[in-house]
């Protein structure tokens, strides 16, 4: 059983999904920490609630200090929206997710609803999200999982969002599970 911190920026959609999917035996992992970069947020509201350690951290240095605290397998980008730098024990163990099917709409300033605007104005008809590991780029570390999603040409960004966010419901927990049984090395060795 991996665990994780859990960095967000926002309300915490995807740490509920953790929470739920930890108490229904689906995800073999545990919560140790939740920090976000963002003061009084509403995901560090619900860290409490669920009974996390919950702490506000601005920046990677502060972040580390806290994340030194406790014993860490993986870091978990869920909604943390700056580019993180692990300290060097956990350089490798950074997992993320991108709402598009990478090398598609990634990188630097495609994030959220930008990507969603993007996938709608290229036409699309196929989206989803990918769980990856970090590195110190946006979006290049190694793939660990990949989800579709079709999209109807009537879809608008708030459409494609839905749908996208519905299946990272599903990839993230099940891309934290493949680690837990696979081990973070296979990932990198396959990069």
């Amino acid at each position: 059983m991996l665990k994780m911190a859990v960095l967000l920026s926002g309300t915490g959609r995807t740490l509920d999904n953790f929470h739920d999917r930890i108490q229904a035996g689906d995800l073999q992992a545990e919560v140790q920490v939740v920090i976000s970069n963002v003061a009084d947020v509403l995901g560090l509201k619900k860290a409490e609630k669920y009974g996390y350690p919950a702490f506000h951290a601005s920046d990677n240095r502060m972040i580390n200090s806290v994340l030194k605290n406790y014993d860490i397998d993986v870091i978990t980008l869920a909604g943390y929206l700056k580019l993180y730098q692990a300290p060097p024990s956990l350089k490798r163990a950074v997992i993320n997710i991108h709402p598009s099917l990478i090398p598609a709409f990634c990188g630097d300033g495609f994030y959220g609803s930008r990507v969603h605007k993007a996938l709608k104005q290229r036409g699309c008809t196929v989206s989803g999200c990918t769980v990856h590991f970090a590195n110190d780029k946006y979006d290049e570390g190694p793939i660990i999982h990949q989800q579709c999603v079709n999209l109807e040409y009537e879809d608008s960004p708030d459409d494609i969002a839905r749908k996208v966010f519905a299946v990272e419901c599903e990839a993230f927990p099940e891309a934290i599970n493949r680690v837990n049984e696979k081990g973070i090395d296979f990932f990198w060795d396959r990069f």
